[in-house]
Order: structure tokens, then sequence, then C-alpha cells
């Protein structure tokens, strides 16, 4: 269990983003689409996984003076570290294995994926505003990467609304932590104390509302799924008030524990669904 819990499964979710390609270009139910996205979606899973074990190993020690991190299977003490080590390579060789299968471009952009994640890891994370910004890569070259999986255009403004949601999300974890942690956040992320109080706060606000702006845009450019505008708005506005009062902000979990965002993000996919596929 252990070792499961090393992989992070529940982060996987991320990996989803693949499928946003065929799924917005309303080709996710034609023939062979689904089957085909099996193995880039595994590739990303696997890669991912491996830079998951990396990060852990090189925070070992700070994450087991952490409240909730001292619990990971690394910094507790359940996995050795030559056996993390040699699994996050099989992973990476696996994921990148899978990659080739794909497309010469596909490999490319999941090196460029694990060499960012890589850096972030031993040092980039460190840098203020730097660490946010490869976060936010992290969900671009995923697009990306199921725009060529799939063989389809990105728009420019699902670009930049997928660009900006993730600078979002990325800002709001931050903060989460720096209000989670107190006066001890310097001692377990140095860049947490780089950012002036109310820059945070202050740079979520702003890209929310660029991503309430591109999104809207995007939608009224496609003449279609204008009505998910006010689900956006709200679950928006439900991230930043989770961050707010103090509930954390790490992505994947606010979707999967916080019930209206849930809700929301489900209603979302029916009504775009509904939307691309109904006819």
């Amino acid at each position: 269990m252990s070792y499961l819990s090393l992989l992070r499964p529940n982060q996987w979710l991320k990996n989803l983003m693949l499928l946003f390609p065929p799924f917005l270009g309303g080709q996710l139910l034609n023939p062979g689409v689904l089957r085909a996205g099996i193995v880039p979606i595994a590739s990303f899973c696997l890669a991912s996984s491996s830079t998951y074990i990396l990060n852990d190993i090189m925070d070992r020690q700070h994450d087991a003076l952490h409240p909730r991190k001292k619990y990971r299977p690394l910094a507790a003490g359940k996995v050795p570290l030559s056996a993390a080590f040699v699994l996050a390579a099989v992973l990476c060789a696996a994921g990148l294995w899978l990659a080739s299968r794909v497309s010469g471009t596909f490999f490319l952009i999941l090196v460029a994926y694990l060499a960012i994640s890589v850096s972030y890891s031993l040092k980039l994370k460190q840098l203020p505003l730097v660490d946010l910004f490869c976060i936010a890569s992290g969900f671009l070259l995923r697009l990306e990467a199921g725009g060529e999986a799939f063989r389809i255009v990105i728009s420019d403004w699902l670009f930049l609304s997928v660009f900006l949601l993730a600078v979002f999300l990325a800002t709001g974890k931050r903060l989460g932590e720096k209000q989670s942690l107190g006066e001890e956040a310097g001692g377990h992320r140095k860049s947490l104390l780089s950012y002036p109080d109310g820059f945070l706060p202050g740079a979520m606000y702003m890209t929310g509302g660029a991503v309430l702006v591109t999104y809207t845009q995007y939608v009224i450019v496609r003449h279609t799924m204008i009505y998910t505008v006010p689900l956006c708005c709200f679950g928006l506005m439900r991230f930043i008030m989770r961050v707010q009062s103090g509930q954390g902000g790490d992505p994947t979990e606010s979707l999967l524990k916080d019930v209206p965002l849930f809700i929301v993000g489900l209603l979302w996919a029916v009504m775009v669904g509904w939307g691309l596929y109904s006819g």
C-alpha cells in the first residue's frame, strides 16, 4: 500500500487533460478514439508518478516535519530510499517507451514535461513565480500532448484559458500552503517567504478574472456552451472561497473532496457533452 501511495494515483486525474481536445472537439465518441487514448494517458501517468517520487525523495526531510506530508511513505520511512529510486527510474523509462509508441512529437512533449518536473524538484520550486509557471506548464503540456495524440489543433482561446486556469490553481495552492503553515512556511518551502503579503491573493483574483474572460471568449467563438459560463464563474469563486477559508488549495483534492466543486465540474461536463454530442 505504501508503494501505491508513493505513486500518488489520485493525481492521475490531471492526465485526463489529454482528453480535452477530442472531448471539446466533439470527437471523443468517434470509433476508436477512447481506445487510442489509453497509451498516451498511461504514459503520462507513469511519467508523472516518477516525478512525484523524485520530488518526495528530495523533500523527504522537510516532509517529515510537515503536519500532513509527514505521512508520505518516504517521509515516514515506510519505503526504502533505494527502492524509491529504482521505482522512479522504471516508471520514467516505461512512460517514455509508451510515449515513443504514440509519435515523435508526443515523445518530445513528455520529455519536456519530465525535464521541467525534474528541474522543479531540484531547484525551480524554490524560486518565486517560476514555481507557479512550472506547475502551470504541466497542464499546458498535457493539453498539447492530447492535441498531438488525437491529431487535433488546440485553439488560441482554449490554450489561454487552460494556461490562466493553471496559474490560478497554482497560485491558490501556494496561498493555501502559506496560510496552513503560518510562520513555519519558509522552513518547508523557501519561495513562500518571497511572496509579499497580499501578492498571492491578488494574483489569484487577477488570473481568476482572466480565466472567466478567455473562457467566455472561447465559447462565444465556438457558438456553443455559453450556458456553462455561470458554472465556470461559480467554480472559480468556490475555489477562491475554499482557499481563503483555509481549506487548502490543492486542485485535485479540492475537486474530489469539495462537494460543490465536484457537482459543478460534473454539471459542466454533462452540459458540454450534451451540447456537443446530443445532435
